[in-house]
């Protein structure tokens, strides 16, 4: 009988292969009863066991691999604002310099690998609890579980969306290049329990994100709506909150303003009127310090010195000097973001953000560096309600243009939340130029955070050159990353990039 962690690690096994973690067909590595495992058949009988299966959930989307840090650094790293100074290969080097041109390197297969390992563990979870369902009605659950239950539903199909979505971001074409019509990802949407069916040809793009938005509108209707802030689990508002995300990938300008309206006053100060009453905090340093679960963050994976995220994902590692603990991989570019005139020297993201070391400047936004006292344990952010603030600003811009008093409101919030001198209708000659702003502002309010890669392709824009590194045009084959060597080699209905 397989156990039920052995059912996992089967059903990611073709994503592993490539990550190393199975490196052979040897009887410690294909174990039948591992020892801290639950059978499967028992895996669903209380409602402790059925809550540490949605933990598991969580841990598998909080990889290092995955949005536990390294999702994140590629975000930024790809684009203009850093600049690599190790050259390690196993830092993102290749990622920086645009190489990633092989589908054996590593980089490539790990996160691949690790979002599709993410997947099965959700879709695992959504079998077991429809499977499982005429236990919930019965001791020793409680008479209300259906209910619990199928909230943990929504949770699986909103992180499903969250990591479909993630993956399109590198190994896709945009949607905004043929309306979604390019080959997407293979759309795995079955508890896979065994080592086969893994032939599935690519989804369209465009079914890929209609898939998504199914699971992100299922989440929103079977999602708690709760009033107490928890940016570790997904409620009724994450799933509204990202829905912005999504439809701004596919500009869909409309959807975006309709979404983002359910949780954005009308006015200033803006604030959700329902359910987490999400809104800017006044100081953007604490949100990353005293502030990491409070009603700006909307969600983060969480870490603690048992459970790290691997000192090579951390963001700490990457971004923060040597001096504070971290071991300098990247510094800001200083003809970067951080140099633009919009921003006064005073705004506090520059001045709490950024340190200089010689002549050398850092991100400091994640501080807990590799010490013994503070062993890398910043949340990984995922979403801020700072981001829904300026995708509906742009969504506005972009279908009222400078008619909107609503997107410059929307914008001097999160401008002048920082120190920043608010704009005026003046500052501005045309919605192209207001739009501008917009996007300047996401660069600087989300820089670490992983934006920068999606909002570059999502306007099927030149990815900018950087120190030696040359522009990357849409039309280039390094644009998106290659499809993994590990999925062509076990998926024969796969195809290349």
């Amino acid at each position: 009988m397989k156990t039920f962690k052995h059912i996992l690690t089967l059903g990611a096994f073709s994503a592993t292969l490539g990550l190393g973690l199975l490196t052979s067909c040897s009887h410690d590595n294909l174990e039948v009863k591992p020892r801290t495992a639950l059978a499967s058949e028992v895996a669903f009988d209380t409602p402790s066991r059925v809550l540490l299966q949605v933990n598991n959930m969580y841990d598998y989307m909080k990889a290092g691999a995955f949005l536990g840090g390294r999702y994140q650094i590629y975000g930024d790293i790809r684009a203009d604002d850093f600049i690599n100074r190790t050259s390690n290969g196993v830092t993102g080097v290749a990622v920086w310099q645009h190489t990633l041109t092989e589908a054996s390197q590593n980089d490539v297969i790990n996160l691949w690998g690790a979002a599709y390992q993410a997947i099965n563990q959700i879709n695992v979870l959504l079998a077991g609890l429809e499977a499982n369902a005429s236990k919930f009605v019965a001791a020793p659950f409680p008479a209300d579980f259906a209910a619990t239950a199928a909230g943990y539903k929504a949770e699986g199909q909103f992180l499903r969306a969250l990591a479909y979505y993630s993956l399109l971001q590198y190994y896709a074409r945009p949607y905004a290049d043929g309306n979604g019509s390019k080959p997407g990802l293979p759309l795995r949407l079955m508890a896979e329990t065994d080592l086969g069916n893994n032939n599935l040809a690519r989804s369209t793009v465009a079914e890929v994100y209609d898939q998504i938005l199914k699971d992100l509108n299922a989440a929103e209707e079977s999602l708690p709506v709760i009033t107490t802030n928890t940016v570790t689990r997904a409620h009724r508002n994450t799933a509204i909150a990202f829905k912005t995300r999504v439809y701004l990938s596919m500009g869909r300008y409309a959807d975006v303003i309709r979404e983002a309206t359910k949780i954005v006053s009308a006015t200033a100060p803006f604030r959700a009127s329902s359910g987490v009453a999400h809104t800017l905090n006044s100081s953007i340093a604490a949100v990353f310090t005293s502030e990491q679960n409070g009603a700006e963050s909307i969600l983060s994976f969480p870490f603690t010195a048992q459970d790290q995220p691997g000192t090579q994902n951390q963001l700490a590692f990457y971004y923060l000097p040597p001096t504070q603990g971290g071991n300098g991989e990247y510094n800001l570019n200083t003809a970067g973001v951080i140099a633009n005139t919009r921003f006064k020297a005073t705004d506090t993201r520059l001045t709490s953000f950024t340190t200089r070391v010689g002549t050398t400047t850092y991100l400091t936004k994640y501080r807990n560096g590799g010490t013994s006292a503070a062993p890398y344990t910043d949340n990984a952010p995922v979403i801020r309600y700072s981001e829904v603030l300026l995708n509906l600003a742009e969504a506005l811009a972009r279908t009222e243009g400078l008619a909107s008093v609503r997107a410059l409101e929307l914008l001097n919030a999160v401008h002048t939340r920082a120190g920043s001198d608010a704009y005026t209708a003046a500052t501005f000659t045309s919605s192209f130029s207001l739009i501008d702003a917009i996007l300047l502002e996401r660069r600087l309010e989300f820089l670490g955070e992983g934006l920068r890669n999606n909002d570059i392709m999502r306007l099927l824009q030149p990815i900018p050159a950087k120190s030696v590194v040359p522009a990357v045009l849409p039309s280039a084959v390094a644009y998106i990353w290659p499809i993994p060597s590990s999925e062509l080699g076990s998926n024969p209905l796969m195809t290349r990039n």
